[in-house]
């Protein structure tokens, strides 16, 4: 049974991952830690989903179960347990969150002792474990060895100080006004904090929580009420995050989204420019799109592209030692200040670009002309093998002589089928798109 998709284990809170398979899954990573604990302690931290509570008890008595102690913090995005991890010498971190995806779902995410998420040999090696039900149960602990767990409440502020430090100290956010929507998830309390400590006057949006709105019609995904509250109150940029705060969309000064490509080459171009990118490349994946990589190489850097999934971007950025990276969907990767995507860090970096460009976010955030793209997810009953399906092969090859590039593959978390095309030509694109889509419809009984 594979548990692990491209972001840890995620699915239905209650129905695939219940309280069972959370414990299960947290004994499974206790014992794989414990070869090499030097602490025997392990961070937990959550989103806003009413199931965390759920879960993060059964990961509780997995963890305390095998011998771990347990440090509990509550909700806090994604990147901010990343960092804790680390700093507070810990063997490993878990965050409970289903990121992007609305509040039926959950997910669990792994962090080692240096705040990396986990290569997927070691959650393979978990997944073993998880399975050897004989190991499971002798690796049961009794009497003092028991593990404990108690909850921490102002780790908080830890992580407020590194986000700030990540921000230029010659700059501040006094004088500018920003629309901050938090999506009722995790960056609900740091994200204001944050920005306002720095000077900005703050309009929020979506910033309570009830366990149940999390995403709802809010954040990284509906850009609708930032954009509206951009324009309503002439707000000099705008931000959403998702349910963890792992990604960031921004939203310019007339209402408009910037896309994640030209956010990655603006802020690429700007480090380069600042000398602040080391290995002189940036990292996207293979959804980014042409336009970005012609527009680095006009400017000497060079683009590496890896498959989706920021822990994928990640283990290219430290093989060719870059320290700048991300997906196009809004992870971006400061390497320099945190170990995975990072939405309000993301955002600090931003901020900073526009004030020393001393330009508006709608002309420095767009530093080239994108490809006409096109991106199109087929809902799906089971992911078989495309490989396998006739006349798939015929398919691709008639994209290819078209001069269409094509990325077709299954989501890591859902049942979904993403394809993704783009070319110079939006029409020959278009037309392409419509009979690549009617195939698999008809091939997958989409």
């Amino acid at each position: 049974m594979k548990l692990f998709g491209t972001d840890g284990v995620r699915g239905e809170a209650g129905g695939f991952l219940c309280a069972s398979l959370a414990m299960s899954v947290a004994m499974g990573a206790g014992i794989y830690f414990k070869k090499s604990a030097k602490t025997k302690r392990i961070l937990v931290g959550k989103d806003t989903r009413r199931s965390g509570y759920m879960i993060e008890n059964a990961i509780v008595s997995g963890l305390t179960a095998v011998g771990y102690d347990v440090i509990q913090i509550g909700p806090m995005p994604t990147p901010a347990i990343a960092f804790l991890t680390e700093n507070m010498r810990c063997d490993a971190g878990i965050m409970i969150s289903a990121s992007h995806n609305s509040y039926e779902d959950n997910g669990i995410k792994f962090f080692d002792a240096s705040g990396d998420k986990l290569s997927e040999k070691i959650e393979q090696d978990i997944e073993k474990i998880i399975e050897d039900k004989e190991l499971i149960k002798n690796s049961n602990v009794k009497g003092k060895l028991i593990g404990s767990a108690k909850r921490i409440d102002d780790v908080i502020g830890r992580y407020i100080v590194q986000l700030k430090n990540s921000f230029p100290q010659n700059l501040s956010l006094q004088g500018m006004r920003i629309v901050l929507d938090t999506a009722n998830g995790a960056g609900y309390k740091v994200g204001p904090t944050v920005l306002q400590e720095l000077g900005a006057e703050i309009i929020l949006l979506h910033d309570k929580p009830n366990g149940h709105n999390i995403n709802e019609d809010c954040g990284a995904l509906h850009t609708k009420d930032v954009s509206e509250a951009v324009r309503r109150y002439r707000a000099d940029i705008g931000f959403a995050l998702d349910g963890d705060a792992d990604r960031l969309v921004v939203i310019d000064e007339k209402g408009e989204v910037v896309d994640g490509d030209q956010l990655l080459g603006a802020l690429g171009i700007y480090l380069n420019e600042t000398s602040q990118l080391k290995g002189g490349g940036v990292v996207a994946t293979v959804m980014s799109n042409q336009g970005l990589e012609d527009a680095l190489h006009v400017k000497g850097i060079k683009l590496y592209r890896s498959n989706v999934g920021d822990k994928h971007v990640l283990e290219i950025m430290k093989r060719e030692g870059i320290n700048f990276g991300g997906e196009q969907s809004g992870h971006i990767i400061l390497h320099d200040y945190a170990k995975t995507g990072d939405g309000l860090m993301s955002a600090l970096q931003i901020l900073a670009l526009v004030l020393e460009s001393k330009k508006k976010a709608s002309e420095i955030l767009r530093p080239f002309e994108l490809y006409p793209q096109k991106l199109v997810n087929l809902h799906v009953k089971e992911k078989r093998e495309l490989e396998s399906i006739k006349g798939v092969e015929d398919e691709l090859k008639i994209l290819d002589d078209l001069h269409v590039r094509h990325l077709i593959r299954y989501s890591g978390t859902e049942n979904k089928l993403r394809i993704l095309l783009e070319a110079k030509d939006a029409k020959v694109m278009n037309e392409a798109m419509k009979k690549v889509v009617d195939f698999f419809k008809q091939a997958l009984n989409a």
